[in-house]
């Protein structure tokens, strides 16, 4: 049906060419490219399917970007590389007439700070170029606003209160390891959180506001207020939430360790001197850190990631919780990558598959909110996130 480049051979991008490459009825030509070939071939090898191509590509450049998508003609690009590049990728996308798929919005090198107004600037090119280009579309941002969405269409008439909880109970026997890339992840974790109320955003100190959630299947945990992309879309789209907010688990041991990297300056990503080279203190970091795409062998556990939402249906409140929970064990079985690679990489399949299958075709910019949830809820019962509802229940029994 399709032609689809995955750029990107990380943790996420190994789960997006393994369901690539179950869904052959879809998927009919696949092309993994990254910086280093090297990493899309072994990809290949562990799926064991050798008609996948590979490619090597410095995605940070526009004219390698249109060389590859001119040479292979992709009908969609799953850009799973780093947020740093999508802006790239999406010009290369209208210049040679590609459409466009990513799982985090684009955050500059340079700044600790990510928003969609970048991307968003770029709706009307998409538009005349009758191209179509999905936003965020992993688990957070990205099933979440699909549960959003869905939750809209079927069981309120009015949204007014959205928590997006995201919990990994796991344990992958590290001293300390990130679950992602090492440079976003700190990045992300150490800025200001930020939540929506009454019409605006309210700015807290990093990690300043807490409290035990309950999880199903792991129990309460400490679940720390952080500020996600998606909240911003969100609140865009659903205009009557009234508040929004966005919660992450952490252990102590992770804190102490996020908090002796800030204090010692390795968190930092202003450039330093060393020995007579400019180097990056949080790049160097990563280079120290666990790769996360070696966490998975040994990693015990799951994730549990949901919305919460409470609003009102024939002008009576009721709550709504939906939620999968995702074992680590059972993704590295079937990928040989972790858990949360393996929530962010199904779904970024799935919305590729949604494109191809015509379901979410539409020349713009678009966050995965704005598409019809159905089918992508139906696919992630059949593609490995199955998911699990909870009406009018009290959740921290």
């Amino acid at each position: 049906m399709g032609k689809v480049l995955i750029i990107g051979a990380g943790g996420v991008g190994t789960v997006v060419a393994h369901k690539v490459a179950q869904n052959a009825d879809v998927f009919t030509d696949i092309l993994i490219a990254s910086r280093t070939k090297e990493k899309c071939d072994a990809i290949v090898k562990a799926i064991g399917n050798p008609g996948i191509q590979t490619a090597q590509v410095d995605a940070d450049k526009v004219d390698e970007l249109v060389r590859l998508f001119n040479a292979f003609r992709p009908d969609i690009v799953i850009n799973v590389a780093l947020p740093y590049q999508d802006l790239t990728i999406m010009e290369a996308c209208l210049q040679t007439g590609t459409n466009y798929l990513d799982t985090a919005n684009y955050e500059p090198k340079d700044v600790a700070h990510f928003e969609y107004s970048w991307q968003w600037a770029y709706k009307q090119r998409f538009e005349e170029a009758g191209l179509t280009a999905i936003l965020g579309c992993g688990f957070d941002p990205g099933v979440s606003g699909v549960y959003t969405a869905y939750a809209a269409k079927h069981h309120f008439d009015e949204l007014q209160y959205l928590d997006i909880v995201d919990c990994n109970a796991g344990n992958h026997h590290k001293a300390f390891a990130t679950n992602f890339n090492p440079e976003i992840n700190i990045r992300e974790i150490t800025q200001n959180g930020r939540y929506y109320e009454n019409g605006q955003w309210v700015t807290t100190r990093p990690l300043e506001l807490h409290k035990a959630l309950t999880y199903p299947n792991i129990g309460p945990r400490e679940s720390y207020l952080l500020y996600h992309e998606e909240l911003e879309s969100l609140v865009k789209n659903f205009p009557t939430l009234r508040r929004a907010r966005f919660w992450m688990t952490f252990g102590q041991e992770y804190l102490t360790h996020l908090r002796v990297i800030q204090d010692i300056g390795m968190a930092s990503i202003q450039p330093i001197q060393y020995n007579g080279m400019e180097i990056v203190p949080l790049q160097f970091l990563k280079a120290v850190l666990p790769n996360p795409q070696d966490l998975g062998e040994n990693y015990e556990g799951e994730t549990s990631i949901g919305c919460r939402i409470r609003g009102l249906k024939d002008g009576k409140e009721r709550t709504y919780y939906v939620y999968n929970n995702c074992s680590h064990q059972a993704a590295y079985k079937e990928t040989g990558m972790q858990g949360v690679s393996y929530t962010t990489g199904v779904p970024a399949m799935i919305g590729a598959m949604m494109f191809l299958k015509g379901l979410w075709k539409r020349p713009g910019v678009w966050n995965v909110e704005e598409f019809d949830p159905d089918p992508f809820m139906e696919q992630l019962n059949k593609q490995g996130l199955p998911w699990h509802e909870v009406f009018d229940g009290d959740l921290e029994l």
